[in-house]
């Protein structure tokens, strides 16, 4: 077997050991003796679908990338692979082609076992055949589900705009990664003198033996660290281009303050590389600390192929916590039903959270739950928020009817307005989504191709006003030449969609559907005329206890939404559900009641938690 130089075969056997369980010293003398190493470069292929399956792989270091092609010829991603992963093996157990395309998302090493000494392992040794058949089981239960992508381990600090100091953050950020495992930073002149050769880190990348040690080194100190974070240079040296090709995931450090021009670094580095195989990039725009809202973000995002964007405020530990539950894929997503005014209570509920510590990083939700989400999502201390809201919608929002409802019942109007005030003044311009503090979407539902739309992007008063858009009852939202409407009309509590956002470990849901049947004491409907009578009636000396048209619409566009309750609350790790069946959808001069009821509800179910299921949610101060 072919080592690579000066590899440790100590650190191999170690490697094989976790990997394959308790591994009999015979088993890993014949695995050990019959393995060939494998060196991928970035964007190389591992194996292609459809190929033969004459072998199977061990990923000692790097990361990969599997994909598969449908019928249709689209290509979707199925998981990504990093250290420790055993790939390849499902095509030798059931003798068939390759199921999927596997790329080096960055420089990667493996070892590969042929096929015919894969079937004398399993021969000798039942405890591997045991622990393979374990991993593919676990596999094939997980199919189906969303992308398998796990934390990166090896991150690179890549400033691309002047006078960033990336060793300084780099050391900032290593702090709070470090309350989750251990965290190693490494520059050019680290390696320098870990190799004892002054210079060596920025050796020309066509220097192979150079190369090769310094790979070699970053392997090692891979194996021995949860998360190993590469700080380059300030221009596209070698030792920078080393970083990116040696990166699970690459963090784009900037400058707010600066012009969005495309750094060297990312001209040089970035762009030549394959898209299908580049590791992640991750923009981290710096602020001042006493910055109240980022503005012209998108100004940055258009000019580079970036995979997300974090804000973080230079100074503030909140911020660099927050980034670094991201990258450790443990951050908190809070996601907000839908459901008129009874989402005051989400304010409520938010409250209680932060009573007890609870950071929450990502934001989203549909209708009402949109709103409520963009407002948390500005970082803004609770109290102003609150009072904010409780001036906005004492305004009564939904009451400028139409007289002549061609369209919609309401005109909508008052609702715009209302929410434009309120952007304002709290995040003091009109903002667009990619501004928020906290990282937000809202849902919203495609008249025009009849689908559910998460909007991530573009102006953030005109998204919120697609999501409420409720059906008959507000006019929609033309976005783009596409009739934008209420988001409840698909998804009203969308879980599934925090689920799958980069960096969620965590789901916090605030639902406000009721599972309780609406029954009426009627036989039949009750004419026109006579339901106008009794309408005319005192409230309660009324006969008939049914729906406004309003209610009627509000809760028609959910009904979908609804049916799907349950398996959006198997989508949250925390969920709540006040129970609010005596407030109305547009009670929204009940504020107080509501928001006191949100709060009283959530206090009783985080109080019924151990502080062990608590400390689950507070990974880092706020």
């Amino acid at each position: 077997m072919s080592m690579p130089c000066n590899f440790p075969d100590d650190v191999l056997r170690q490697h094989l050991q976790t990997m394959l369980s308790d591994i009999d010293p015979a088993a890993m003398d014949l695995l050990h003796r019959n393995l060939e190493w494998v060196e991928l470069a970035a964007g190389e292929v591992l194996m292609d679908q459809g190929g033969p399956g004459d072998s199977m792989y061990l990923s000692i270091s790097g990361r990969l990338r599997a994909s598969v092609r449908d019928q249709d010829g689209q290509e979707r991603m199925v998981r990504e692979m990093s250290r420790g992963e055993i790939i390849g093996e499902m095509s030798l157990y059931v003798d068939e082609p390759r199921s999927a395309t596997v790329v080096a998302i960055r420089d990667s090493v493996l070892v590969r076992l042929a096929k015919a000494e894969f079937t004398k392992l399993l021969a000798s040794s039942a405890q591997v055949s045991i622990a393979l058949t374990r991993r593919i089981i676990k596999r094939l239960a997980s199919a189906g589900t969303r992308p398998v992508i796990p934390p990166p381990v090896t991150m690179a600090m890549l400033p691309i705009t002047s006078g960033l100091d990336a060793t300084d953050f780099a050391r900032r950020f290593a702090a709070h990664l470090g309350r989750i495992g251990k965290v190693c930073i490494v520059d050019a002149a680290s390696v320098d003198a870990a190799l004892q050769q002054p210079g060596l880190a920025r050796t020309a990348i066509t220097d192979t033996s150079g190369s090769r040690r310094i790979a070699i080194y970053l392997d090692q100190l891979e194996l021995a660290h949860e998360f190993v974070l590469l700080v380059g240079d300030a221009d596209a040296s070698p030792w920078t281009q080393r970083c990116s090709r040696h990166s699970d995931e690459m963090l784009l450090l900037a400058d707010a303050t600066h012009p969005p021009d495309v750094h060297e670094t990312e001209a040089l580095c970035l762009a030549q590389r394959n898209d299908r195989s580049d590791a992640a990039q991750i923009l981290v725009l710096l602020h001042h600390a006493d910055t109240r809202c980022p503005s012209d973000t998108r100004r940055w995002l258009t000019r580079r192929p970036v995979t997300d964007h974090v804000h973080v405020r230079c100074g503030l530990d909140g911020d660099m916590a927050r980034l670094a539950r991201i990258q450790s894929r443990t951050a908190v997503g809070l996601v907000l039903a839908g459901g008129g005014a009874k989402g005051l209570a989400h304010l409520g509920m938010y409250r209680a959270l932060q009573e007890r510590g609870i950071a929450v990083d990502f934001v989203g939700g549909t209708s009402i739950g949109a709103v409520m989400a963009a407002m948390l999502g500005s970082d803004r201390p609770l109290e102003e928020l609150m009072s904010i809201a409780r001036r906005a919608f004492s305004d009564k929002p939904t009451s400028d009817f139409n007289l002549i409802p061609l369209i919609s019942l309401i005109r909508g109007r008052r609702m715009r307005k209302i929410l434009q005030v309120a952007v304002k003044d709290i995040f003091g311009h009109p903002a667009d989504i990619e501004d928020v503090w906290k990282n937000y979407f809202c849902v919203a539902s495609n008249y025009t191709h009849a689908r559910e739309q998460v909007i991530t992007q573009g102006t953030l008063l005109k998204s919120i006003l697609a999501s409420i858009a409720i059906p008959g009852a507000f006019p929609p939202v033309l976005v783009g030449g596409e009739l934008l409407c209420d988001g409840g009309t698909f998804n009203n509590f969308p879980a599934d969609i925090m689920r799958g956002r980069r960096g969620v470990g965590k789901v916090i849901g605030m639902d406000l559907g009721t599972r309780k049947p609406r029954l009426f004491a009627l036989e039949e409907m009750p004419g026109g005329w006579a339901l106008l009578r009794d309408r005319l009636r005192p409230r309660t000396k009324r006969r008939f206890k049914l729906p406004s048209l309003m209610a009627y619409l509000l809760n028609v566009t959910i009904m979908y939404s609804t049916s799907r309750q349950r398996e959006s609350q198997r989508q949250t790790d925390l969920y709540f559900n006040p129970p609010l069946e005596r407030v109305g959808m547009l009670q929204w001069d009940r504020f107080d009641s509501i928001t006191q009821q949100g709060h009283a509800h959530a206090c009783e179910v985080l109080d019924g938690m151990t502080e062990e299921q608590l400390g689950a949610f507070r990974n880092n101060p706020q």
